[in-house]
Formats: C-alpha cells, structure tokens, sequence
C-alpha cells in the first residue's frame, strides 16, 4: 500500500514537474504602421516542431511554449518574419511590411485576408482617400478610384440617388445597387421618396469615419453573401480606436461651389429674330407673331431693341456656401479602446431652393474584458435634412427655367411682382405668361424637405473557445426615420388648379434588424494554414408608412396640415420581409504558394414562392503564388506573381416584398367596405442567379514599386424576375415570373507605381481601367420600354437601356422638313438608307448605347518636405446621352415658344441649305418625334479631385504644442472635357432613372464644381 502510495505522489509530482515548466505567452500582433490588427499570423517557437499557433480576428494569440523555449517566431504573409525573446509572459509585436510581398489587409465576408492570400476579386480604397471631400456621399467621393465600379449621379441635386454599377448591370426589373455592408450590418438602402425621385439613403453615413471600403467583385469574394451578391458587395469598416494617449483632432473645411457648364440658349436679339422666322414659316400673320413677343414682353414694346435680355439660368444661380466641422477623440490601452466622432455638415447648393444640412455622431468602442472575451459597439447616429427641388420634368423645378424668354422681365413692371404671377384680368396666375410657369415663383412660395433621423450600429462578443477555435456573435439595428413635409402656397397652387395652398406630410419607420452569429477556426499543420468561418445570419426589416394630403389653407402664414380645410388623402401601410441565412468558407494555404477558397451560403427568403423558398449559392476559387516558387526567388526584377481563377454562383432578391403571393387589397362600393384580389400567386418564383467565372494576375515589380492587378470575367445571369404580361380575360395584367437571361463580360485593371522614393520626395501613381459589355440574350420575344419618350428599352440580343428610335437624317435641302432614314429590312442584313420626311415611315432601329465602352481613372501624389499635391482624373468613354428634353428646347420653336439651345440658329433657312437643324416653324412640330437627333455622345474626361496642402514641421509643432497640422486647399469637379452638348455629361434625370431608362437628360441641373480650403489639427 505505501508502495503504491509512494507511486502515486511520483507520478503527480513529474507531471507538476512538466507542468511547471511550460509558460503560456499571450500578446496580440499588429501592422506596425497603424496599429490595426493582423489576423492569421503564425506563431511557432524557434526549433521546436508541434508547437505554434495563429493570432485571432482581434490580433491575439496564446501559446504554451516549454521552458526552454527561447524565442518566438511571428510569420505573416506580406510582412517581413519577425524573431523574438521570449522573456515575458506578454508578448505584443508590430510586424512591418515586406515590400516583396503583396501586403494589404482586405475585409471579406465576416473576416479579413491578406491580399497576399486572396483568392477572390476585392477592390480596396482607403478612408484617408475620400476624407474631408465636398461631395454629399461617399459614391461621389470614390467615383474614378477603383477598376469596375461604375458610379453616376442623377443630376447635380444634394442628396439625389446615385447609380452605382459593379461589373455591369445584372438585372432588368430587380435591383442593380450593390449590397452596402457597414461593420458587418447590412444597412437600409431602400428609397423611400414619395415624389418619384429617389434620395440617396447613404448621405446619412459620414465618410470622415471611414476606415476602408471593400468591394467584392467576383463569385468568390461575394458568394458568403448569397441572394443578394449579384450586384457586388460594398463592405464599410468604420474606423476604431487605438491603444495609446488620447488623441484629440479638428478638422475644418469652408468653401463654395458652382456649376460645372451651362447649356447655351439664344439671347434676347437672337430669339426674337428666330421667333420671327418660325412663325412666318409656320402660318402666323406678322401682328399675331408681334402680339405674342409683346406679350412675352410684359406687354411691352422693348423688344423690339432687346432692352430686355434676361439670362434665366442666372436667377436659379445662388451662392454656394459649403461648410464641415469635425471633431475626434481617439484612444485607449491595451483593454479599452475607444473612436467618439461628432460632425456638422451643411452645403447649400448652386440652384435656389436646394441644400443639404446634417449633425452626426459616431461613437466606436472595444473591450478585451478577459483573455477569452472581448465585447465592443459601433453607434453612430444623424439628423440629415434635404431642402429639395420638384422632380425634373415639372415646370415649377428650377431646371425648367430656361424654357422662359430671354424677353421676358423678372419682375413684371405691371404687377411688380415675379413675372408669370398675375395675370391682370383675374388675379390668377397665368400659365401661358411669360411661357410656363415661373420656377421663381416656386423657390418664393413653397417648400420639399425630407428629414432622416438614422440610428445604426451593433454590438458584438468574441470568445476564444480554443486556441485555434473563437466565436463571435453580433447584433445590429439599422433604425430609419424618414419624413416628408410639403407646402405649396397659394401662388403656386393655384398654377395646378388648386386655389389656397396645398400640403403634404408622409413618415416612413424602417427597422432593419440582424443578427449574425459564427464560428473561426485558425490553426497551421507544417506547411499548411487553414481558416475556416461558418455560421448562421438572420435579418428582417419592417418599413410602416403614414401620409396626409390636405388642400384650402387661410393663407400662407399657415402651413401645418392641421390649418388645411380640406383633407384629400392619407394612407397607412405596413412592409416586411426576413431573410435566414448559413454560410461556410474555408481558406486552405499550402507552404504560402498554393491557395484554395471555397464558399457556401443557404438562403432562405420569404420574398420567393413556398416551392423555392431556399436557394444555394456555392462559389470556389484558387490561387498559385508563383513568386515564392524556389525558380523565382533568383531573379530580382519580378518580386510578386500570383495567378488566380474562381467561380461561383451569387443571387438577386432585390424585388418587392410579396411578388409570389396573391394578393388582395380593400375596396369600397356604395359606402360598403370589401376585398378584391389584385394579384397572381406565383410559387415557383425564386431568385435571379448569376454564375461569375473570372481569371485574375497579381503581379509586382522591383520590389514592390511597381505593382498590377489584371481580371478578365463572365457572368452570366438567368431566371430574370420580369412582370409578364397574361390575358386580361384572366382578370389580371401581369404576373412576375423568372424569365429570361443576360450576361456581362469585362476587363480590369490596376497599376500602381511609386515613382519616386527617397531624399524627401515622393511620387505614387494608380491608374485603373475598365471595360465591361452587357447584354440580353433571352427575353422571350418581349421589348420593354423605358420611361420618358420610350426610347430606352430591354431589347433582346442588345446591351440593357439601348437606345431603339427612329434613325434622324438631317434636314432636307429642298424644303427644310426633317428627314429620318427608312431602314426597312431587305434581307441578308441589308436596309433601305433612303430617307424620308414622314416619320411614321421610318423603321425604329438601335441608334446609340447608354453604356460607356470603358472608364478609367488617374490618381496622381507627390509629397515634398511637408507640401503634398494630388489629382485625380475620371474618364467615361463610348457612352451616349439622350437630350429627353430636345423636342422643347432644341426645335427651332416647333414644339412651342420656348427658348431654344444656340444650335437652332443653323436651323434651314432657304433651298439649298445644307443642315442638320430642320426649318424653325411655330408649332408645326417638323422634327420634334423621338430620334437620333437628340442623340449625343457622352464621354467625359473630367478632374475630379485635387488637393494641395502643407504639413507643418515637428520642429515647428512642438513650439505650439500640437501632436500635428495640415492646411489645404481642394476642388471637385474643377474642369470637366466633353463634346456632350448639354449641361453635364454625367446625368440622368431624376424623373425617369431606373434599370432600362438611362442617360436621359430632361432640364438636369449640372454636378456641382466645388473648391474648399481647410484646416487638420491633432492635439
């Protein structure tokens, strides 16, 4: 017994012994750059085998190492391997950068990868790059930055919606914008505007807290994200605090901005002679032309001398003030971090009536709370307001001005009020004086705001299970409150035929919940790393929607709905949608040369039919890093080589919230309330799926100096969600289905070069260069139009938005009538080119393509002694503008009396003339039936950005004891190249954007061109 006894004690004290022996070292690894944590970097201990580890999401590590251990060894793909002592028990690092390697830290799908590792598609633009840019979004701010994303505003309106393309458009009637992801929380991008043009959700994030925007392009990249991945994924990492002295900065930027061009119209002379002209070639007498310039005139004979010679563009021009106020504290050890930002923003815009005022708050904080647990939140909140304009196809939008006579007073010396207000025989406003109604009157007499109140943020917990084994759970909450309040006063009212006033009042409530919960496992086996992450998402977002319409107000000292004495209108409705998520991806790297990725994601939709309810969408990538191959590292001119190829499947459920159900809607009859079915059910439908291959080089030269990103792609789009048309006998119009197909093929790249490096100088270039092609290549037989003229369509075998009109020829020598080609069909691919002025009898035929042939962009730096100095060039090539407007303004006054472009002064005059203007005639409509000849070309080579500023010397710094200064001054939009006739070539006009009607210009104000001077401090 004592035998055994004496055993026993042995053997615990050996293994205390061994124990005792052993030391866990924990720390955390960072870029020793900027802090940020490094994720994925080996930690083995030198001249043991068996033993090491990888650090977490967060950084961290812990490792059982024995007592004899006597260093550790850090190795991190892109950044230079690192030995040291160990002669703690904490053992914190910062790993600098290999410039041999591809070095830069991407977010992905709930991870983040060294770029030197991807195997996907991910373009990187970094938050100091669009810091302190005057632009309403952050779209704006990284338009021309980065290969294929396709950015276009609508027109030069604070906070109207966006158009942003990633590798083309995937489909017709379902959404094109990307998924825009910000810390991990899917955020609200729904429009929610009531007039029909759509504002711009985004212009409530504040992109001076921006860390980075990634955005996945292709399958692999994008696939975690399953049904809603087709369009591209836009990941937003907001930036956090980190350890070390409370940092304090101001930034501060005050400038004013302007019009980029102006369309030309004729003056006061020119009119009038033109004028003359058309109506003697229209049929009217002289005293009926000269009654109707009189008339135009106030009732005055100075036009006759051109006294009058209004610039109407001139009166919707006003200053600009644009204005930004940032505050910071930033800081923290190694337990608590913290990011605390508030901003004030306020832009007033170049047309009058329209401005964009904003207060925001981001609040960013982190605790290691054990070696297990970390908890954090990121909050931000904001009040944004938008004083906006009518839509552009209303006559009261200050756009529409320009159809006014350069004749025609501002103030009518008879009234002394705004021209077109009286008309001095009723006391009512005059539609037809001076031409339409007067947008002066609107800006005076009425008012559109929308006003957001936006929460957003999460709070997450990471536990560390496992040494190579953590979890981490969020949830966040997207909370938009967005209201509309609308006075129309009795001046302006009573132009649409409602006397005393009128208003409106609409507040939309959308909840956008989710919760994402998920699993990491990070570990080495010899040469291999494996990273895996799977897990489980769930998302439901609720939008309640109330409004009131009322009419007959006492006066315009009245303007709440209360004071209305009529209520015309109100409403209540309710949305919803959820959406249950699980998604797995798995990084396999084998002796940091070969790569392999895979993804899958199950979602589960209650926007789809009960029969298609789930859907999969799996995805799969590879990688060879041939530059650590042994052949390669002899050589000193290539230091980076990495080929790459991926496929996958993503989808798209972007639709409305019930379109595979049937549906019934309320119905009154006699006083008697009831219930009607309004919609089909269909169970089948399900999501439109993209299949994306895609080929892609990584390639870097002397060191890293000069680097290359090459990818060549295909995606290939079917079951299109289309409303289908069905017999009316049915009871019904339509139903929406999946049918038909379209693809798009492209070609990126990006170069990157660091000109010039040392002796206190540096130079660094990027260019970036894309082409993409879409097209239809099943629809089944159907054409579907575009809004506006229709001249926009989904035609099959053509890219998305052709234009399809009748082909313009010119005027006709003989007589002056617009001519327009036959182009009936003679077989063999022939058509009949021979002319004619009857319009009925030329064949509609694809005239131009609103999708430019490439884009590219120019980003230039050069820093010296504390000066930097940069400049960013955009370039849009091949694409065409449609002038929806041109059959009013550019008509020679054969659609009215509105004032015409310069152009029609080379209007046919006499036989002979050889023109493409056809013959100015008063309302005889010759040529003003949709053609080619509003068809513009569009490209644009246009300076987007640049700046100069002057980093102020420590020697200096520690005089005024401050931590840092800079002082700048920047432009945006400074100079603009085009042959495109109109205002700006970068349009699309609010009133009739959408997936099929693009590039339609209709009295769009131009973009804003806007110079700011400001100011950085760091205390």
């Amino acid at each position: 017994m004592k035998k055994n006894l004496l055993t026993i004690l042995l053997l615990f004290s050996c293994i205390s012994f061994v124990f005792a022996q052993n030391r866990v070292i924990t720390g955390k690894v960072t870029d020793q750059k900027d802090g940020s944590p490094l994720p994925g970097v080996s930690v083995t201990v030198k001249g043991v085998s068996g033993i090491g580890t990888q650090t977490d999401l967060n950084g961290g590590y812990s490792l059982s190492v024995p007592a004899t251990a006597k260093t550790l060894v850090f190795n991190f793909l892109g950044y230079t391997p690192a030995e040291v002592a160990i002669n703690r028990l904490v053992i914190n690092l910062g790993l600098s950068v290999d410039a041999k390697q591809l070095t830069e830290v991407v977010v992905v799908g709930y991870g983040t990868q060294s770029r030197a590792s991807l195997t996907g598609s991910v373009s990187k633009i970094k938050g100091a790059d669009i810091e302190n840019i005057p632009v309403p979004s952050l779209e704006s701010a990284i338009q021309g930055r980065t290969p294929g994303v396709y950015i276009q505003a609508q027109n030069g309106k604070l906070g109207q919606g966006i158009q942003v393309r990633i590798r083309g458009a995937s489909s017709v009637s379902a959404g094109n914008q990307p998924l825009y992801v910000v810390d991990g929380l899917p955020i609200t991008v729904d429009d929610f505007s009531s007039n029909g043009a759509s504002t711009n959700p985004l212009v409530d994030l504040n992109q001076n807290d921006i860390e980075s925007i990634d955005i996945l392009k292709d399958a692999s990249a994008a696939a975690i994200y399953g049904s809603r991945a087709s369009n591209g994924v836009v990941l937003i990492t907001t930036k956090k605090g980190k350890a070390g002295d409370t940092k304090v900065t101001y930034n501060e930027y005050y400038g004013f901005s302007k019009p980029t061009r102006e369309r030309q119209f004729l003056d006061a002379q020119q009119y009038v002679t033109l004028l003359r002209l058309a109506g003697t070639a229209g049929g009217y007498s002289t005293a009926s032309i000269e009654a109707r310039l009189k008339r135009y005139a106030a009732g005055s004979d100075n036009y006759k001398t051109y006294a009058v010679n209004t610039n109407w563009q001139d009166q919707i021009t006003q200053h600009a003030p644009v204005q930004n106020y940032n505050l910071v504290l930033s800081g923290g050890n190694d337990k608590t971090k913290f990011y605390i930002s508030g901003t004030y923003n306020n832009q007033k815009a170049f047309t009058i009536g329209n401005a964009l005022n904003q207060y925001s708050l981001r609040t960013n904080v982190s605790n290691q709370a054990n070696k297990w647990l970390e908890v954090g939140a990121n909050l931000s909140v904001s009040r944004t307001k938008n004083f906006r304009l009518d839509n552009d196809d209303a006559f009261s939008t200050p756009g529409q001005i320009v159809a006014l006579s350069p004749i025609t007073p501002t103030i009518d010396p008879r009234t002394g009020l705004t021209s077109g207000a009286l008309d001095l025989t009723t006391g009512l406003p005059n539609a037809n004086f001076p031409i339409y109604f007067n947008p002066l009157l609107n800006s005076q007499n009425s008012y559109f705001n929308t006003t957001d109140y936006r929460n957003l943020g999460n709070v997450y917990a990471q536990v560390k299970l496992l040494r190579s084994l953590s979890f981490r759970s969020e949830v966040g909450v997207d909370i938009l409150n967005s209201s509309e309040d609308n006075y129309t006063g009795a001046l302006t009212s009573r132009n649409s035929g409602t006397p005393n006033g009128s208003g409106f009042n609409s507040s939309v409530t959308a909840v956008n919940f989710n919760t994402n919960n998920f699993l990491q496992f990070i570990t080495d086996i010899g040469k291999s790393s494996i990273n895996a992450v799977g897990g489980m998402t769930y998302q439901r977002q609720q939008n309640d929607l109330n409004s009131i319409s009322g009419q007959q107000f006492p006066s315009d000292a009245y303007r709440k709905l209360n004071a209305s004495a009529n209520i015309t209108a109100g409403s209540s409705t309710s949305t919803a949608y959820s959406l249950l998520s699980y998604f797995a991806r798995a990084n396999y790297k084998y002796d940091d040369k070969y790569l392999l990725t895979l993804n899958g994601r199950i979602d589960g939709s209650s926007r789809f039919g009960t029969n298609h309810r789930y859907g999969f969408f799996p995805a799969a990538s590879v990688g060879w890093v041939i530059s650590q191959e042994e052949f390669m590292k002899k050589q000193q001119l290539v230091s980076d080589l990495k080929l790459r190829a991926s496929y996958g499947l993503t989808g798209n459920s972007e639709i409305g919230n019930f379109p595979s159900r049937g549906l019934f809607s309320e119905f009154g009859y006699a006083g008697v309330a009831g219930a009607r079915p309004t919609q089909l059910a269909n169970p089948d439908l399900k999501w439109e799926t993209s299949a994306t291959a895609d080929l892609g080089l990584d390639v870097g030269f002397f060191n890293g100096r000069l680097t290359g990103q090459f990818d060549v792609y295909l995606r290939k789009t079917k079951d299109l969600l289309l409303n289908v048309q069905v017999p009316a006998t049915s009871g019904f119009t339509t139903i929406t289905q999946n049918l038909g197909k379209l693809q798009n093929k492209g070609f990126e790249l990006q170069i990157d070069s660091k000109n010039i490096v040392g002796n206190g100088v540096t130079w660094s270039t990027s260019f970036n260069f894309s082409i993409n092609r879409n097209k239809i290549t099943d629809l089944k037989g159907q054409v579907i139009k575009g809004a506006g003229d229709g001249v926009n369509r989904a035609v099959e075998g053509q890219p998305l938005g052709i234009f399809y009109t009748a082909e313009f020829a010119g005027a006709d020598p003989k007589n002056g009538d617009a001519l327009y080609y036959k182009n009936t069909d003679l077989g063999g691919g022939k058509r009949d080119r021979t002319t004619t002025n009857d319009y009925n009898a030329a064949t509609q035929v694809v005239v131009g393509d609103p999708n430019p042939k490439f884009n590219a962009g120019l980003n230039n730096t050069v820093a010296y002694k504390g000066f930097e100095f940069s400049f960013l060039l955009q370039e849009v090539y091949g694409d065409k503008i449609y002038n929806g407007g041109g059959q009013y303004m550019s008509v020679g006054f054969n659609n009215g009396a509105d004032n015409q472009t310069i152009d029609q002064l080379n209007s046919w005059k006499k036989p002979g003339d050889i023109t493409n203007v056809p013959e100015a005639r008063l309302f005889g409509g010759n040529g003003v039936s949709p053609s080619s000849r509003y068809l513009s070309d569009g490209s644009y080579l246009r300076l987007k950005n640049i700046v100069l500023g002057y980093n102020f010397p420590k020697s200096v710094l520690e005089k005024i004891k401050l931590h840092s200064l800079r002082v700048y001054a920047q432009a945006t939009n400074l100079a603009t190249w085009t042959k495109y006739k109109g205002a700006d070539p970068e349009v699309n006009s609010d009133a009739f954007s959408g997936n099929i009607t693009q590039n339609y210009d209709f009295y769009a104000v131009p973009q804003a061109k806007t110079i700011t001077f400001g100011i950085n401090v760091g205390f």
